[in-house]
């Protein structure tokens, strides 16, 4: 039996390297260019331990080589890789090379060359833990050239240190809108009739509110008083008919006694108060729509000054307009719009109570019943007489999609939200949150306030929508509010600049956020990141006294020790915050803030 001796690391690269080598020795200069580069190669990534800045790391490598390896036609290099998800997958991230034009003579290490090159990977909770690796390489360079690689890859770097992981932000609750109504539902409805050019009939076809009038009166609501009213258009049609606004209103009038004769229980003809009243060739109206129409101001000058400065009747100013440009529009618009009559039903109905108006609201949504059967006001409350968070929403959609009324869009939101809440999977999380903030925006542009903004906000910045959070803090911001809202509304806009990588303007933001937990303590990260360790433990022990023994807090002091290379101070810190929230344990056997004790017994003591 032949007994092969075990060689360790850095004799079986060596090993490897001289195998490699007299492979290629008879002809190639590829393994005494890898061997001449490989003495004496230093390779380091910056920042180290890479560190997460929004949703990207950046980092930079930089290489140091003898120049004695370099060789004509051969280039030694560096190939990068991230593993990560338990060595089940790489991100090839690309190549720093020593070809001629990428790098320099190191001026501080006399017959050494340098090289540096900036990389990104995306930031997502999955990468970390990790480690980025670098395979050393040559290669020739013209085209199909041989390759020679390395034994074993050199460690970088291991895992992302993501500061925005340890941002304190406190959600503000967003609660539904009040919505109240009255149970009276008396009123008066006005339901106006249009005729035909000099006709008094009524239409009876479609689109014609008669249906509308027939079901007033079926419903049989205790009625006081009819207002009947009509009027004529100008032109020859209508005004050279001097009873056809009379006739209209007695239409209108034997119309709806007949029918309360015919269907009425509650209601009798001699019970109500019945009043009429005929426009004949009056010009108010007609000046009225013309001030209310599309036609430009010079035009509607142009018609005023006929009515009033045109010498002559009525029948003289109506043939007067008919030589105006615009007369074409006035015919087409205006003239049909005051053949018109209206019926204004005053009445008294009994109070509608809390279960009619669910009834009616299940309906409406069912498709059984006509979205005016509740008034926007009735149909929004009726979203609070059930539990259901399904049915609430239908509820809302079906409110602000027919009222657009930035209540129903807001409420909606809420709901949203709250239904987001109730979710497992992350990606329907983040579809309810963005439709939350959807809703939000449209209530906002509404009825501009900062609350509104601020809650718009609020959403995106759950959802991770993080641009379209800061642009809609600014909104509320400047548009100004309540005092404690605005230092809310600061204070979270500072928490997402740090996750969004932007320390140096949440400091700014924080001067105006006021004092509160959640400030001293991002504060006291952003003191951390920038290298200010008594700033940040000054901030923390300000957190502590408003909180004492908080397990966050704790944990930022155990940070700012291992920063500081304070080993005892670090396992002290730890040990009171695995106290306060044992699941920090197993945060700190992760985190690469302590990566250089955590083989120590104090640090593992700490955990306990």
């Amino acid at each position: 039996m032949r007994i092969i001796p075990k060689l360790n690391p850095p004799a079986r690269a060596a090993g490897l390297l001289v195998a490699a080598g007299a492979l290629f020795s008879a002809c190639s200069p590829l393994p005494a260019v890898l061997r001449a580069a490989e003495t004496g190669r230093q390779v380091a990534a910056a920042p180290a331990p890479l560190t997460a800045v929004g949703e990207t790391v950046p980092f930079e490598v930089t290489a140091r080589v003898p120049a004695r390896h370099l060789r004509k036609g051969v280039a030694y290099e560096l190939r990068l890789r991230y593993r990560y998800d338990h060595g089940l997958r790489d991100d090839t991230l690309g190549t720093v090379s020593f070809v001629s034009g990428d790098y320099v003579f190191d001026d501080e290490h006399k017959g050494m060359l340098v090289a540096r090159k900036a990389f990104t990977l995306p930031n997502t909770p999955g990468r970390s833990p990790g480690e980025l690796l670098a395979r050393p390489q040559v290669r020739e360079l013209k085209p199909g050239g041989r390759v020679l690689r390395g034994p074993d890859d050199v460690r970088l770097a291991r895992g992302i240190a993501d500061p925005a992981r340890r941002v304190v932000r406190e959600d503000t609750a967003l609660a539904l809108l009040p919505e109240t109504i009255s149970n009276q539902v008396s009123g008066t409805r006005v339901l106006p009739f249009y005729f035909d050019d000099g006709a008094w009939f009524i239409r009876s076809f479609l689109g014609t509110n008669v249906a509308a009038l027939e079901d007033l009166i079926d419903a049989n609501q205790q009625t006081q008083r009819v207002l009947i009213t009509a009027g004529h258009a100008p032109d020859s049609l209508d005004a050279h008919n001097p009873a056809l606004a009379s006739k209209r209103v007695k239409m209108l009038l034997y119309y709806y006694k007949k029918r309360v004769e015919g269907f009425a229980y509650r209601n009798t003809v001699a019970g109500i108060q019945f009043d009429t009243l005929a426009y004949r060739r009056r010009w108010d109206q007609f000046l009225n729509k013309v001030t209310q129409s599309a036609l430009k101001p010079a035009d509607q000058d142009s018609i005023i000054a006929i009515i009033n400065d045109t010498r002559g009747g009525y029948v003289a100013k109506e043939k007067a307009l008919h030589r105006l440009q615009s007369f074409d529009y006035v015919e087409q618009y205006i003239y049909p719009v005051l053949r018109l009559g209206t019926v204004a039903v005053t009445f008294t109905a009994p109070p509608r109570y809390d279960s009619e108006v669910y009834l009616l609201s299940k309906k409406i949504l069912d498709k059984q019943a006509e979205i005016d059967a509740l008034t926007p006001e009735e149909l929004r409350y009726s979203a609070t007489l059930t539990p259901l968070l399904a049915e609430k929403q239908r509820i809302y959609e079906v409110a602000s999609a027919a009222s657009q009324t930035w209540e129903a869009f807001h409420n909606l939101g809420v709901v949203l939200l709250l239904r987001s809440e109730k979710e497992v999977s992350p990606k329907v999380v983040r579809a309810y949150q963005r439709r939350a903030a959807t809703n939000f925006t449209l209530a906002a542009h509404r009825n501009p306030t900062a609350e509104l903004f601020y809650h718009a906000a609020t959403a995106y910045h759950r959802a991770g929508d993080r641009l379209e959070a800061l642009q809609n803090y600014d909104y509320a911001i400047k548009l100004g509010g309540d005092r404690a809202l605005l230092r809310k509304v600061f204070a979270d806009k500072a928490a997402l600049e740090i996750e969004v990588g932007q320390p140096d303007e949440a400091l700014r933001t924080l001067r105006f956020a006021g004092p509160s937990y959640q400030n001293e303590m991002n504060t006291a990260l952003v003191y951390v990141l920038k290298g200010g360790y008594d700033l940040a433990e000054a901030q923390y022990q300000q957190a502590l006294a408003r909180r004492p023994a908080d397990p966050a807090a704790l944990y930022g002091l155990a940070v700012v020790a291992a920063r500081r290379h304070n080993e005892a101070q670090v396992a002290s810190r730890l040990r009171q915050a695995v106290a306060a929230d044992h699941r920090l344990a197993n945060q700190a056997v992760e985190d690469l803030e302590f990566q250089d004790y955590a083989q120590g017994e104090a640090f593992r003591e700490a955990l306990k």
